[in-house]
């Protein structure tokens, strides 16, 4: 067992308080967006203890610390990445691509001879990006298309020329080809519509809003607020094609490759393959590349996938997403008496962090007691884990 120190991510969006709440740090006044416990190369977790990047320990004994079935299916890396994440304001509106199209864009990225911190750059590495967000705290986001008849109601009762332009499309074709071609026309750059128009639109929605005459206020209170931070960007106007997600703490969504979404507000667990490859059309100061995501986004019709949990024990439930790369399971006690064992259900390498402590972990080689915020790494060969005290654990394993 070793004890992680995560790697901190200060994007703009992140907010200056929550994280450095749940860590019992102290505020530096700057945005705390995400705190990655894993080994992805670009900003890997650290071993407390010595100071080694996890991947770089993984490298040496790839098989005693990931075990056979793991470095058999995954090569020689860690194939999750977890993450603590904390938007105070919206992320990009985003799709992350399969595994198949990753790795032949990598390839040919890596052949042009773009350096891997190249602003040029669309892929960081050659994995997919399936994702499943927990929410800690209630969790606001955007996930995938609506039916063609949803969108269009919607849109139905607004003049302005864009909605209108937008509602002809999807009338036309009330199918994914109608959503296909209303998505086109706001992001592609050939034909991306003027920032007047967009704003004009997102104010229609704020004032039929305020009139309590919204078909959609969920959907009318994000173009808001997508459109205060990002006046003028498709982005805005491509939120009236979306499903509006809202968690409660412990509901989990999962987002699989090519889903546009973007999460607007909140505290969640994240977990995904690991992969930092991210493609954007819209409402964000970073790269935006409409004609790659438009390569990879699907437009069918989809509610948003939650998961349930899963009871594996007294204490143990687990969030079994449709992929092979990650499992998330949470761990809750209320036993009050340290001498108390229970298990915590999980095999092969593990990353475990506390989300409200003390709690005593225990495996075959060794022993550590974790405070909330505080993270291990379990090799796959300590085997079984138990848990003493009372409290909440989250655990990132391979199914």
């Amino acid at each position: 067992m070793r004890r992680l120190s995560g790697h901190l991510q200060r994007y703009a969006w992140g907010s200056p308080t929550l994280l450095p709440e749940f860590l019992s740090a102290d505020a530096d006044g700057t945005p705390w967006a995400e705190l990655w416990f894993g080994a992805h190369p670009l900003a890997p977790a650290t071993l407390t203890a010595s100071g080694e990047a996890l991947n770089d320990a993984i490298a040496v004994n790839p098989e005693s610390l990931l075990g056979e079935p793991v470095t058999r299916a995954f090569g020689n890396s860690l194939p999750f990445l977890l993450k603590l994440i904390a938007p105070k304001e919206p992320l990009s509106l985003q799709v992350h691509p399969s595994r198949e199209h990753a790795r032949e864009c990598f390839a040919a990225e890596n052949a042009a001879g773009l350096a891997l911190d190249s602003p040029d750059r669309n892929y960081r590495d050659a994995n997919h990006k399936p994702e499943m967000v927990l929410a800690l705290e209630p969790f606001e986001a955007l996930c995938g298309f609506r039916t063609p008849r949803k969108a269009a109601s919607i849109l139905e009762g607004l003049e302005a020329p864009l909605a209108q332009r937008m509602l002809a499309l999807l009338e036309a074709q009330p199918s994914a080809h109608g959503m296909r071609a209303a998505f086109r026309m706001l992001v592609a750059p050939a034909m991306r519509p003027d920032p007047s128009e967009i704003v004009a639109l997102a104010e229609e929605c704020g004032a039929r809003l305020r009139a309590r005459t919204s078909p959609s206020p969920r959907i009318d209170r994000a173009v808001a607020l997508l459109n205060e931070k990002y006046p003028g960007d498709p982005g805005v106007a491509a939120t009236l094609l979306l499903n509006p997600v809202s968690l409660k703490p412990g509901e989990a969504m999962f987002v699989p490759a090519g889903a546009l979404h973007s999460y607007l507000s909140g505290f969640a667990v994240e977990i995904m393959a690991s992969s930092d490859n991210v493609l954007r059309a819209g409402i964000t100061p970073k790269k935006v590349d409409a004609d790659e995501l438009l390569q990879c986004v699907s437009v069918s019709a989809a509610p948003p996938i939650r998961i349930a949990p899963e009871r594996l024990n007294d204490a143990t439930s687990a969030y079994f997403a449709p992929i092979d790369d990650f499992e998330l399971s949470t761990f809750t006690s209320e036993a009050g008496d340290d001498s108390s064992a229970q298990t915590f259900v999980g095999t092969g390498p593990r990353i475990v962090v506390c989300l409200d402590g003390p709690l005593t972990l225990d495996t075959s080689a060794g022993s550590d007691t974790l405070e909330r915020g505080e993270a291990v790494f379990i090799a796959a060969h300590e085997g079984a884990l138990t848990v003493r005290g009372h409290g909440r654990l989250v655990q990132a394993s391979v199914p």
